[in-house]
């Protein structure tokens, strides 16, 4: 993948207004493994040079775990049970100290009639 043109070194000319630069993130393929830049907000990138279609995950949705064969740091969506590692192929199970709670637990129970203000 080519980096971002640089900046023009002189200010538009003509009454056009410059443009401020994208901010990217930057993800590793999921099936290549080359650098991925994307534009902040896009949800899926297509790797430019295997083709593939890797979805972005904010970083309050993925989970790390070593591989348990070549002990790789894997990263998953939150909630897979295992993950497979992308170099060694071996299938790592994700215990129950990586797996994120229920939403349910997360946001807590209903509030009582008795809370609220009348």
């Amino acid at each position: 993948m080519m980096p971002p043109p640089p900046l023009p070194l002189h200010p538009p000319q003509g009454g056009q207004k410059l443009q401020p630069p994208v901010e990217l993130g930057q993800m590793v393929c999921g099936s290549c493994r080359r650098l991925l830049s994307y534009p902040q907000g896009a949800t899926r990138v297509k790797c430019a040079c295997c083709k593939t279609v890797n979805a972005v995950l904010e970083a309050h949705q993925i989970g790390n775990v070593k591989c348990r064969n070549c002990k790789v740091l894997l990263m998953y969506p939150y909630g897979a049970p295992s993950v497979k590692c992308s170099c060694c192929h071996s299938v790592t199970g994700i215990g129950d100290h990586n797996r994120r709670p229920p939403l349910s637990v997360q946001v807590g129970p209903p509030p009582r009639s008795s809370d609220f203000v009348r």
